[in-house]
């Protein structure tokens, strides 16, 4: 897998992002400073939640600006080095079931589609991702999934 094609994958649904939390932002902003929703009494707040909405909106507009900015100078790492940020790494449970998982700097949580693969963003911060941070093909993790705990293989870091 090109993991440059992964990271301009992600820069690009960054991108998507931020615009539909400008656009939400400015939506909310615009709701808060409207004539009509000036308050009439102390108990009318629909302009004081908009503007919390819009604040909080702008705030993570900002966390994806600086996510894009990461990912674009992001120096990807070489082939045969342990499992680092920019790694590619696939995971295979005992039961067969395998996960691809790209350690970014930002935006875990984040699934997308490579080659017919679906590949999820963990950072080093998360629990999978602190396990998996320095290790090779062949060693072995363990991870929390709710109350259980499953033994994954190394099978392959990119």
């Amino acid at each position: 897998m090109d993991k440059n094609s992964i990271v301009e994958q992600i820069v690009t649904r960054l991108n998507a992002d931020l615009e539909l939390f400008f656009s939400a932002a400015k939506t909310a902003h615009a709701a808060a400073t409207h004539a009509e929703n000036q308050p009439d009494n102390k108990y009318d707040t629909l302009a004081l939640e908009s503007s919390y909405l819009a604040q909080g909106q702008a705030n993570r507009a900002q966390e994806i600006r600086l996510a894009i900015s990461v990912y674009k100078q992001l120096v990807l790492p070489e082939p045969g080095e342990p499992a680092g940020i920019g790694s590619l790494v696939t995971i295979e449970a005992a039961d067969g079931s395998a996960k691809t998982l790209f350690i970014g700097p930002l935006a875990g949580g984040m699934k997308i589609e490579y080659q017919g693969t679906e590949l999820m963003v963990i950072t080093p911060t998360s629990p999978i991702g602190r396990e998996l941070m320095g290790k090779d093909p062949g060693d072995s993790v363990e991870i929390r999934t709710g109350p259980r705990r499953i033994e994954y293989e190394i099978v392959e870091v990119q």
